[in-house]
């Protein structure tokens, strides 16, 4: 594999803002992907814990989405979205899941460890824009990064939570 670096003569500072604004557009377009994605996992859980958890993220994903509007209002762009294709493929897995599954724990199980890997992203990438923010002394979109960098956290920690307290146990049990 072969990357091709594009570099500006001595404008470093424009080219962390590129790395921001290509950041900024992808977790813009995942999180309102997402949005479409959730009520579909949602209805294929069967725990009340998994469920409660993700009604509550994709509220969570509204009002990330509005402080994605107020960031990019902030550094004067209009609102871009760039697909994600990492996301693309954890969505596909999700799919093929809910496919080869029935409803019940195990299921869940694999709905948690899915939904992880697309926390995780989403931490990565809200992370890495409010590291780049504070180089770039974007003062005015740093809380608003670290917020949804809180909640996508949070969201992780319950799901983490829930699976190691009843979930992965009572799907491991019907392996007995």
């Amino acid at each position: 594999m072969q990357l091709n670096v594009i570099k500006k003569d001595g404008d470093e500072t424009r080219e962390l803002r590129s790395l921001f604004e290509k950041q900024l557009s992808e977790v813009n377009w995942s999180e309102k992907r997402l949005l479409t994605v959730f009520p579909l996992i949602i209805k294929n859980c069967y725990s009340k814990d998994l469920i409660f958890i993700l009604e509550k993220h994709v509220k969570n994903t509204l009002i990330r989405l509005g402080r994605l509007q107020l960031i990019y209002k902030a550094i004067g762009l209009p609102p871009v979205e760039t697909e994600y294709k990492a996301l693309t493929c954890l969505i596909d897995e999700v799919d093929e899941l809910l496919k080869q599954t029935k409803k019940g724990v195990v299921r869940d199980a694999g709905i948690i460890a899915a939904i992880q890997k697309m926390e995780h992203y989403k931490i990565a990438a809200y992370g890495t824009m409010r590291a780049y923010a504070l180089a770039l002394r974007e003062e005015d979109i740093i809380q608003l990064l670290e917020d949804c960098l809180k909640e996508e956290k949070n969201t992780d920690m319950q799901l983490t939570q829930i699976a190691e307290s009843h979930i992965n146990i009572e799907a491991a049990d019907k392996e007995i």
